[in-house]
């Protein structure tokens, strides 16, 4: 068995990313805190989850994030499967995040992107069908992907 347990971002304020990640999913809260040495360099963690999966947050970021427009290597957006795309909208939106892609119609899924304060992307996509040749149906779009506002 293989299971993605946790990702690990740098963001220059980590209190900010941890608002949004806990407005996306309300149950997840801080596993845990500390200070640790990266390089020589002092720096504060988190790590926001739940028992299986978490976010690890570290601060100290310098510089910007990529651009998302660009092509320029780096992480491109972070995946959520989850239950209920349009609740977890609603809290972002309500919390002042706005959505930065909507994901093309499809008759076996529904995504949305929203960027966190630290310019990570994060896809939350909701299964309409638990049919693998369905879920991962490539094609079947009856739209375009919706652009809104990105970094």
């Amino acid at each position: 068995m293989v299971k993605l347990e946790h990702v690990n971002l740098v963001v220059s304020d980590i209190d900010k990313t941890v608002d949004f990640i806990q407005t996306a999913f309300p149950d997840w809260v801080v596993r845990g805190r500390g200070e640790s040495e990266w390089y020589g360099n002092k720096r504060n963690w988190v790590h926001v989850g739940n028992d299986d999966y978490y976010i690890t947050l570290n601060d100290k970021a310098e510089g910007n994030n990529r651009n998302l427009k660009s092509q320029t290597a780096g992480l491109a957006h972070i995946g959520f499967a989850v239950d209920d795309v349009a609740a977890i909208s609603a809290r972002l939106q309500n919390k002042g995040y706005q959505i930065a892609t909507i994901g093309a119609d499809h008759p076996y899924r529904k995504t949305i992107y929203f960027i966190d304060p630290a310019g990570f992307e994060f896809e939350f996509i909701q299964y309409l069908s638990e049919i693998p040749e369905q879920k991962n149906m490539y094609g079947g779009e009856t739209s375009a992907i919706q652009r809104l506002a990105s970094a």
